[in-house]
């Protein structure tokens, strides 16, 4: 039994993080505290709340810690710590660090532009939001009301007259000098003045210029500036939430169903509901909701712009949260437990909304389960039979051949398991060639103790590829696994499939309204679909690069500043050769040469 006694004695009462850990020396649970000595003494009073905790003490073995300088530090360790261990005791929230931004560039006529990843000092970013589709939807509001460039600077700079953009009266065509460069800049600052909730300053100021504008008798401005009031009237009307008195805020429920949490986010950004998004984190059997709260508080915020805002449906440590937000956002964040009025009926939107995704996720979950068990009835498979995986091969006549795995374990797709395999080193064309090469890779790592073993694994392809696949299982030592080819029915019509059995030989046809057979073209889709994508874009990775590359002198980095100056291959082939010099690292003499690749 493991006595905690000696190392609770010597325990600081400092803020830090602790780690437990079990007998296999591994790192079962991650925590924070203000007071490390008082939060783990508290695991071993006789009577703990929840059975979740009992179950976890009940494994410890082993106790580390780290004390830190504040309580702000200690909640970014821990997050550090449970992102790169996952403890099975700890609620987990996917590390989501793709969330996209508005950009408005710091070019000398700023781009409005989508963005996600690393952030440049000399743009503005407006966000989080929580869809790309949101984002998007921001981007033709802006373009319609402030007529903003969205083109890349490589298509920018070499414009001669202006783009159908122009036309259409959604950009003002600053590439061909219609608008001066003052006047964009303030078509710029009250687009940022938009996206920050400022919208009844930007009206005022539209106001004053419409008005100034009519006195001198330049009545198509003011008519134009007028048009932008009424433009922005109507998004307020639409979109604009009156009722918070801070312009960027979220708002954060949570439901439960069937030991399922739910987090479901509602986010408003300069005054304007964006959107919501659900998130299902992994290891909340048995926690409380509190306690999923407050590792979605910890997980999410530190990775993200925390808003001014947070408006929280389960009671959390408040006042701790705005102490350790605040600090590591280094200005005011409020936290709100206790919403009323028209906040609590946007918590109560939230709400519903998780509630709604709990049980779409059931709902989906027992489909698929019982497309599962249609399917092992329907092959005569054993009850044990989870884990499937489904292999394609994709090429255009032998060219830029990629071989796809796909995954269907815990009754779904498993996204974050797929495999791309790049095929070289054989006869363009060769299936049999492409197959054995990709299981061969596969299950050779699987077959040494890398990965998982799969309990049946599909081939897309009749019984040549099924041979195949049987002569590498059996060089690998997996000969016991059951592999189904998929042969494609009478005019590649689904439906009509043949599944042909490695170890019988057997071939069989199921109804089209079996739900085995739903699931494996599901699966056998998706293979499809993943394999496909990844051979497009090498195909054409390939034919953009390949006319540059057999040239002597053009290596990657003046490849690439010759496709960004010229918008790509044709802008590069219609340059002259003064055209082709200009740019970085291109001299006069690999000017003519590239420019005689060409003519």
């Amino acid at each position: 039994m493991f006595d905690p006694k000696p190392i609770l004695k010597n325990l600081p009462n400092l803020p830090g993080v602790y780690r437990m850990k079990n007998a296999e020396d591994t790192v079962i649970y991650v925590g924070k505290a203000k007071d490390i000595k008082k939060r783990v003494s508290s695991y071993f009073n006789k009577n703990l709340p929840s059975a979740r905790t009992r179950m976890m003490v009940s494994q410890i073995a082993g106790i580390e810690t780290t004390v830190t300088r504040t309580e702000a530090e200690a909640l970014l360790l821990e997050n550090n710590l449970i992102k790169s261990i996952m403890p099975r005791y700890n609620v987990l929230f996917r590390d989501d660090k793709s969330y996209p931004y508005i950009a408005l560039t710091g070019d000398e006529f700023p781009r409005l532009a989508f963005h996600r990843g690393a952030q440049r000092k000399n743009s503005q970013y407006f966000g989080p939001f929580p869809s790309s589709l949101a984002v998007r939807e921001s981007i033709q509001l802006l373009q319609k009301v402030f007529k903003l460039r969205t083109c890349e600077n490589s298509v920018f700079s070499n414009r001669s007259r202006p783009c159908l953009q122009h036309q259409i009266e959604r950009c003002t065509a600053p590439c061909v000098d219609y608008i001066s460069q003052e006047d964009y800049r303030h078509d710029v600052h009250h687009a940022a003045m938009f996206l920050q909730g400022k919208t009844n300053e930007v009206l005022d100021a539209l106001g004053e210029k419409m008005n100034a504008a009519a006195l001198n008798q330049a009545y198509e401005a003011a008519a134009m500036f007028r048009d932008r009031m009424q433009a922005l009237r109507q998004v307020q009307a639409k979109q604009f939430v009156s009722d918070f008195s801070v312009a960027d805020a979220d708002v954060i429920a949570c439901a439960s169903l069937q030991g399922q949490h739910c987090i479901n986010l509602v986010m408003i950004r300069g005054g304007r509901h964006l959107g919501d998004k659900s998130f299902f984190p992994k290891n909340s059997q048995d926690a409380e909701l509190s306690e999923t709260v407050e590792a979605f508080l910890t997980q999410h915020y530190m990775a993200q712009n925390t808003p001014p805002l947070l408006v929280c449906g389960v009671e959390v440590d408040a006042k701790g949260f705005e102490t350790v937000l605040s600090e590591q956002a280094d200005r005011k964040i409020r936290v709100l437990t206790n919403a009323i009025g028209d906040k609590k009926v946007w918590l109560k939107m939230a709400q519903t909304n998780a509630e709604l995704a709990l049980g779409q996720r059931a709902a989906t979950s027992a489909n698929q389960a019982a497309k599962l068990i249609a399917l092992r009835e329907a092959l005569r498979l054993a009850e044990t039979v989870e884990r499937i995986e489904c292999f394609d091969i994709s090429h255009t006549m032998g060219e830029a051949t990629i071989g796809s795995c796909v995954v269907f374990d815990k009754g779904d797709m498993q996204n974050g398991e797929y495999r791309r395999y790049n095929v070289t080193g054989i006869t363009p064309g060769d299936d049999y060639a492409a197959m054995r090469d990709v299981l061969t890779r596969r299950y050779k790592k699987v077959a040494a103790g890398e990965g998982v073993r799969p309990d049946l694994v599909f081939i897309d392809g009749g019984k040549g590829q099924l041979g195949v696949a049987v002569d590498v299982m059996q060089k690998v030592g997996l000969d016991d696994i059951l592999l189904v080819g998929i042969a494609k029915g009478e005019e590649r019509k689904p439906g009509l499939e043949t599944m042909i059995f490695s170890d019988t030989g057997e071939m069989l046809n199921l109804e089209q309204d079996n739900q085995g057979l739903h699931l494996l073209q599901q699966i056998r889709d998706e293979a499809h679909r993943f394999a496909i994508t990844g051979h497009r874009a090498k195909r054409a990775k390939a034919r953009i690069t390949s006319s540059l590359e057999g040239i002597e002198g053009v290596g990657a980095k003046r490849r690439k500043a010759l496709l960004t100056r010229f918008g790509g291959l044709d802008g590069v082939k219609s340059a002259s050769i003064d055209e082709l010099a200009q740019v970085e690292g291109i001299s006069s003499t690999l000017a003519e040469k590239i420019y005689g690749q060409f003519h």
